[in-house]
This record gives structure tokens, sequence and C-alpha cells, in this order.
């Protein structure tokens, strides 16, 4: 499933490639993926003749700030955009597709089927689900480190599954979960409100720095995630546990470990992580 840097990088795209285009028309071919309006014709009729104003992110999920709504879409584990021309051939699995009055076309294409969309009126995003229960966000100035130690005090929850709670903190999954945790030298199961202040500091510049510089190397493509020009990330190429068990830790050189925590499967460095 695309975590933070991925979408953050598919928002990125499509501001380039869809900001201020006009939606003629929409079609959907696979009703469920629309939650709201429960009327997928109702759904269709709303988005005509608005103006995509804004393209933002709010933790995994993709923002379309319209005239009058904002349409809030989940990738899930394969979502994906694209920009086509109106005679371009349309691809299998394409399910949702909004026409454009300039003759270009924004199409959602989803394998699994698993995405979702949202449309809810403009103002009222933050108070509706599923954006209203959500924790803050990673990469937000308001997120220091005394907020951090604070959100940690108390828990008894191990550290990895409350970081991939996004009540608790919002984009992390487990790539970058188990990437901040091996920079932080924390082992996933530490009951999180058992490590020290000098660990909560590391933490928190691991979980900043890793989310940092995943974006700016277009997050990961682990399966099949691209951007919406169609282009891999590359940060992959740098992770130093994830997918990684049984090859030599970059620091130790020990075998790195899967292990399944909180119903997850885990990667650590046993000696990096004790």
């Amino acid at each position: 499933m695309p975590e933070l840097p991925e979408v953050e990088t598919v928002v990125r795209t499509l501001r380039k490639l869809v900001q201020e285009k006009v939606i003629a028309s929409v079609s959907v071919t696979l009703p469920r993926i629309v939650r709201r309006p429960d009327d997928v014709e109702a759904f269709k009729a709303q988005l005509s003749g608005q103006m995509i104003r804004q393209i933002d992110r709010r933790a995994k999920f993709i923002k379309f700030v319209l005239d009058r709504d904002v349409l809030i879409s989940h990738l899930r584990m394969e979502g994906r955009y694209g920009l086509y021309q109106a005679d371009d051939p349309v691809e299998k699995h394409t399910h949702v597709i909004f026409h454009f009055t300039d003759g270009t076309e924004l199409r959602y294409r989803d394998v699994r089927q698993f995405g979702t969309m949202d449309l809810i009126p403009l103002g009222m995003e933050l108070e509706m689900e599923p954006l209203a229960k959500l924790g803050p966000e990673p990469l937000d100035e308001q997120f220091t480190l005394p907020v951090f130690h604070t959100m940690l005090k108390g828990r008894t929850t191990k550290i990895k599954p409350l970081l991939l709670n996004q009540e608790f903190l919002v984009g992390l999954g487990n790539i970058y979960v188990d990437e901040a945790l091996f920079r932080a030298g924390i082992h996933p199961e530490r009951p999180a409100g058992k490590l020290t202040r000098g660990q909560v500091a590391k933490l928190y510049d691991s979980i900043i720095a890793t989310l940092g510089e995943a974006i700016e190397q277009g997050g990961s493509s682990i399966k099949s995630y691209v951007n919406g020009q169609g282009e891999m990330g590359m940060f992959q190429q740098s992770l130093n546990v994830y997918g990684r068990a049984d090859e030599p830790c970059n620091v130790c050189s020990t075998p790195i470990v899967r292990m399944v925590v909180g119903g997850r499967g885990t990667h650590i460095c046993p000696k990096c992580q004790k």
C-alpha cells in the first residue's frame, strides 16, 4: 500500500498534470469505489462543471479541492492515476474517468479494486470520515519533539503497531516504520512508553529523515507503485532492512531477520536493534 512518500509524490505530479482543469463529465464503471454520496449518479452530477482548484495530501489520502466539494481518494493497494487524451485506448481495470473540457482525461485504474472515493462539501472534509479521526502529520511543523514525547508517554503498546496506527500518527506504513526504527536503533517490540528521552529523539529524527529522503527519491516502488506519469520511485534502493531478510546489515553485517510484530511482517537487524 502506498505510504506518505508515495502519496505525496503522486500529489505533486497530479498538481502539474490536472490542477485548474475543469471536469466536463465523469464515467464510473465500478460504483463501489464511490462511497460518498451513496448514489453514483449524484457523484457524477456534482463533479460536472467543477474546477480542480488545488490538490493536497492528508495522511495517505489525496484531496482534490474543487469549487464546491473536496474529492478524497485513497489508492489502497494498487490504485493509480494517469492523464490521457480522450481518444487513447482505455486500459483494463480503469474504473473512474474524469473527462476534462480540454479533451484530456484523468483515469483511475485499480487492479485490486480496493480504492475509495468520497465527495464531501468544501470546508467539511476534516470533520467527516475518512479524515476526521486522523493523527498529526509527521512532516508538519506542529509535530515537534516535545509533542512526540508527550504522545508516547505512558503508552504500553509496542512501538511498531503504535506507529502504524493512523489515529496516532499518519502516513507511516510497514516500509517506513521498519526503516525509521532501524535508523533509531529501536526494537519494534519495545513498549512505546519505555523509550528513553534519547531514543524518542532518535526516533523523531529518523521518522522525519526517512520520509524526507523517500519523498526526494519519489517513494519506493516495491511492487507496482508509480506516480501519475508512470515513473517508479527509487527509495527502495536505499532501504536498510525492509525486504532484506537474510542479507547483511549495512552497518554491522549481521543478517537481517524477518519476524512478525502486531500481525505485520517486520524486518530488523538483531544486533543494531537489541
